[in-house]
């Protein structure tokens, strides 16, 4: 038992920065971001034993971080529904409601525009862009082919882009 609580606090000194701005980037703001990473290191801690080594421990970890977030959005998304909201309006809310976003508006409407997109293309943009993952390590944490995952990332900049330059306009 002391192997694995060491083996745990190591995870959690290794990885919490790199986490918490991975999901933060998913879902917008700081208080989602950082009640959503006690809920993954729970999940981690609770299936560290059940580890086998079969893949990487930072895949295994990322995929826990990934799938603990998309489950995160799509209750967020249902509650949005049940409230007659939409999530993208709902997620915007928060990016700019958020009092620990500390970025330009450039930032901000990055952010928001990013809170439009659908998950998976959300989800590869933010591991390809800014973790800078090699598609072949998404490929191993999402299970989503390279190729598709190559054309989900296409279809998310131009998304991105097209977000930001009608923002951009609106101004």
């Amino acid at each position: 038992m002391e192997n694995l609580e060491q083996v745990f606090n190591q995870i959690v000194k290794d990885y919490s920065e790199r986490l918490y701005w991975h999901v933060r980037r998913m879902v917008g703001s700081h208080e989602d971001a950082d009640d959503l990473l006690q809920d993954i290191f729970l999940k981690i801690w609770t299936a560290l034993p059940s580890f086998r080594g079969e893949a990487q421990l930072y895949t295994w970890v990322w995929r826990i971080a990934t799938n603990e977030t998309l489950n995160w959005l799509r209750r967020e998304r249902v509650r949005a529904a049940l409230r007659f909201q939409s999530i993208d309006a709902e997620l915007e809310r928060r990016i700019l409601a958020d009092p620990y976003f500390n970025g330009t508006d450039a930032q901000r409407e990055l952010f928001k525009a990013l809170s439009r997109l659908p998950e998976k293309q959300r989800q590869v943009f933010v591991m390809r862009w800014w973790d800078e993952l090699p598609y072949e390590e998404i490929s191993a944490i999402t299970g989503t082919s390279v190729g598709a995952l190559k054309a989900s990332y296409h279809i998310a900049q131009e998304k991105l882009k097209l977000n930001l330059s009608q923002a951009e306009v609106s101004k």
